[in-house]
């Protein structure tokens, strides 16, 4: 959990480094495109880049394939067409636009079409494939992994594209295919754990209808859509297997496991939006969805248990429900004047969740547990905020919200065991938020602009032990700019205190930073920056270890520095040279030993898991020189080196370092 919320934080760390982007496709053109005239109407811009890709990788390389993924081989690294109708009145199109990046062998890869008649139709399209590769946590030693494929499409079509009244329909598809490995645990609850194959298949298709029409100053949108889930993931073992430690007696023979699950969501959305330019403003939605789904999960074991004598065992569950979701919102808005803007926001959200379940499990033959669930969950939210701001002048302004929110949370369950039932056990919670935020702008010189932020709440029953109750934000921005040079600073905070009947829990956000960007001549530019961000979290533990182990704390620490440099220069007028670096690094909290400092938590495991130091860097490369006025040759490089200061102490390493880059050839016209 650690470990991915760490990989999370130092991925959102990468967020400000977007001027390092990956090494291809290239970002130099040719010389000025025209295009070229294809028959008597029609105009043709075209250009793509086609080369090779190398790489390398030393350590860890199922790690290196979760994060980077890139191999060799021949590749369509990117491409734009566009064909343009000279008068706006073409025959069978007005516009064709296809963006294209990665075909061929690239682990990314995607495309973007656009066909459009003026007057009849538009049509877009999104088509994407990701080569996803998952080791799973370090702690399980390769026990779980995906290696599957994900493709989604997403097609729509507009007709009537520039009337009052249109109409659209749209259909996506989402699947995901591929191996993966997983363990269980059989036999007894201190059963081996034993790893079996599995065959991941999931699918998910969706299909829309609707229409658009505009009157008296406002636009109404109606959409009506189904979708359907669809999983057939099959798990088996592949070989007799001794499990996790063959010194036991316990075997795992035979595994198959079945688990399809299916359901419809049809859905309604409806939006009505006020486009009159008026003193006022009046927008609302509305949408309900209509789940249903069904599932079964049936696994038969057999091997031999701790004494050694042959085991059989069957599992068999099935179930249904519904979950109907309504929500809605309306916002007005009344403008008296050109300086104040006074908004009011409201909304609701109902969610209800009914359904059922059934367990049985047969060990050797005879039927050891019956049980039937039932279960009823219904959340009920209304919100209604209000927030006015003022323009004073050309370098002032300033704004205030309040925010009220109120969820009410019933739940009512009951389940039978054999021919024993048990009374309906039913709960309810109501928690309400009180919150407010103030901020100003200020300007005192065209050059220099600062924005100041803050926001304040009050819960009195939150739902969950992580959920805000006290909590208050600070942040703001100063920007100064004058020619060709840029500088930003910026700086957040997010605290966080909340107490339920068993736990106390805090957290602390702090994120500063700084971005530079540099052109002191047309020919040269540079960009630059940094930010510190730092976690912290105290919260209360209970787990399991022989016995039940209550009242326990866990500290978890994280900073990360984040800095990218990235510089670009032409060289002449047929050369460009771009460089850049990015480097991340969580010095966690200093310990030089996860089982040192920090709460004395009293198993082990969760003191090593409250800190993760680590690092990884990139340096990056690129250089284009262009040979002809519509050919470009490409070269690039980019390093890779990713290091745990953690994973050696707990006797795990994923390290690795990688080189890759690419040369190719782009033609343009």
């Amino acid at each position: 959990m650690k470990i991915t919320t760490t990989l999370l934080v130092l991925t959102a760390a990468a967020a400000p480094l977007a001027a390092q982007p990956t090494v291809a496709p290239s970002q130099e053109t040719t010389a000025r495109r025209r295009g070229e005239d294809v028959g008597a109407n029609y105009n043709a811009v075209n250009s793509f880049e086609a080369g090779y890709r190398f790489h390398s990788a030393d350590g860890n390389r199922e790690k290196y394939r979760s994060d980077v993924n890139f191999g060799n081989g021949l590749r369509l690294l990117g491409s734009h067409l566009t064909i343009n109708s000279k008068d706006g009145h073409g025959g069978l199109f007005d516009e064709l636009v296809l963006t294209t990046q990665g075909l061929g062998n690239d682990p990314y890869q995607s495309a973007n079409l656009r066909l459009q008649h003026n007057r009849w139709y538009r049509y877009d399209m999104l088509w994407l494939v990701n080569d996803y590769f998952n080791p799973g946590l370090a702690s399980t030693a390769g026990g779980h992994l995906l290696d599957t494929r994900r493709q989604l499409q997403d097609h729509d079509v507009t007709f009537l594209p520039q009337s009052k009244i249109r109409f659209f329909t749209g259909y996506s598809r989402n699947s995901q295919t591929g191996p993966g490995l997983s363990t269980g645990n059989y036999f007894d609850s201190l059963g081996d754990q034993f790893p079996f194959f599995a065959d991941i298949d999931r699918r998910q298709t969706e299909l829309r209808l609707g229409a658009e029409a505009q009157a008296g100053g406002f636009k109404f949108n109606l959409l009506r859509g189904w979708q359907q889930f669809e999983e057939g993931t099959a798990h088996r073992l592949l070989s007799p297997s001794a499990g996790a430690n063959p010194s036991d007696r316990l075997t795992l023979n035979s595994l198959t496991r079945t688990e399809p699950y299916s359901g419809k969501t049809p859905f309604w959305r409806l939006a009505v939006l006020n486009e009159r330019q008026s003193w006022y403003s009046v927008n609302a939605r509305f949408s309900y969805v209509g789940s249903r789904r069904g599932f079964t999960f049936n696994e038969a074991v057999a091997g031999t248990s701790r004494t050694g004598s042959a085991a059989v065992r069957q599992v068999l569950v099935a179930g249904n429900g519904t979950r109907p979701v309504t929500t809605g919102s309306a916002t007005f808005s009344v403008f008296p004047s050109r300086r104040w803007t006074v908004t009011n926001h409201t909304s609701f959200h109902q969610l209800g969740m009914n359904g059922d379940a059934s367990y049985r499990e047969t060990v050797n033959g005879n039927t050891g547990l019956n049980v039937l669930y039932f279960q009823n969950l219904a959340i009920h939210t209304f919100a209604n905020s209000t927030e006015a701001s003022l323009k004073a002048n050309r370098w002032f302004g300033l704004y205030g919200a309040y925010q009220f929110s109120t969820r009410h949370v019933q739940s009512a369950e009951s389940e039978r065991v054999g021919d024993f039932a048990s009374d309906p056990v039913r709960a309810s919670q109501t928690n309400r938020l009180h919150a407010g935020s103030a901020g100003l702008r200020l300007q005192p010189t065209r050059a220099v602009s600062i924005t100041l932020d803050s926001e304040i709440g009050r819960a009195d029953r939150p739902f969950f032990t992580t959920s805000e109750r006290r909590y208050h934000v600070l942040g703001g921005r100063f920007q100064y700019k004058i020619g060709p040079a840029t500088i930003q600073l910026y700086s957040r905070a997010n605290y966080n205190t909340n107490s339920a009947s068993l736990f106390h829990h805090s957290s602390r956000a702090r994120v500063q930073g700084a971005d530079v960007s540099l052109a002191p001549r047309p020919w040269i530019s540079f960009d630059a920056g940094y930010n510190k961000q730092h976690w912290d979290t105290l919260t209360g533990l209970a787990y399991f270890t022989d016995d039940l182990v209550n009242r326990d704390s866990s500290l978890y620490i994280s900073n990360v520095h984040a800095a990218y440099i990235s510089a670009r220069a032409a060289l002449g007028k047929r050369a460009d040279l771009t460089f850049g670096l990015t480097r991340v690094q969580d010095t966690g909290d200093g310990r030089s030993s996860p089982n040192s400092g920090g709460l004395a938590t009293q198993a082990p495991a969760f003191r090593a898991a409250q800190t993760f130091p680590l690092s990884y860097q990139s340096p990056l490369a690129r250089f284009s020189v262009r040979l002809h006025d519509k050919v470009r040759w490409n070269f690039g490089y980019q390093h890779y080196n990713y290091s745990e200061d953690f994973a050696p102490l707990l006797g795990l390493l994923q390290d690795y370092r990688a080189h890759t880059g690419f040369t190719s050839l782009m033609w343009s016209f």
